[in-house]
């Protein structure tokens, strides 16, 4: 429904051409097509490189074949959790330093808790606000960037 209240008018946003120029690769985790698409379409508008794993065993391969400036991670998932593959990617030396953005329907202060305990960078609820989700993306990969 969303697709037909779109700005035709407007500029791309700062968020597009701080994307565009960076070359940013974003890994979405999520076992849900539907989310995953809204992500990918959402990351791509903003001129950033997508790739996707269905699960968090597929997301420890993805980050270590690719090595992604970023990770979308959904928690609620077959095989590895969202939870167990940020415990996991931070034990790694090779992945240790890649932002992870939690993003969840599990919306309890402990699940947050938990999720930053695990080595998520943040944690956002589903569904996600796509401007604030962009910005915090921004800000996570200009520090990487800035420091």
């Amino acid at each position: 429904m969303r697709r037909f209240f779109r700005k035709t008018d407007s500029p791309p946003t700062p968020d597009v051409s701080a994307a565009a120029t960076s070359g940013a690769t974003i890994l979405v985790v999520d076992d849900s097509p539907t989310e995953t698409r809204i992500f990918t379409s959402t990351l791509l508008k903003a001129g950033y490189q997508v790739e996707t794993a269905t699960n968090g065993e597929e997301a420890i391969e993805a980050a270590h074949r690719i090595h992604p400036d970023l990770i979308l991670m959904d928690v609620i998932m077959p095989i590895l959790n969202g939870y167990q593959a940020t415990r996991r990617l931070r034990k790694d030396p090779e992945t240790a330093d890649i932002p992870i953005i939690m993003v969840t329907t599990k919306d309890m202060q402990t699940d947050r808790t938990w999720g930053l305990r695990q080595g998520a960078t943040e944690y956002m609820v589903k569904p996600v606000d796509r401007q604030l989700l962009l910005e915090r993306i921004r800000i996570l990969l200009d520090e990487g960037t800035d420091a």
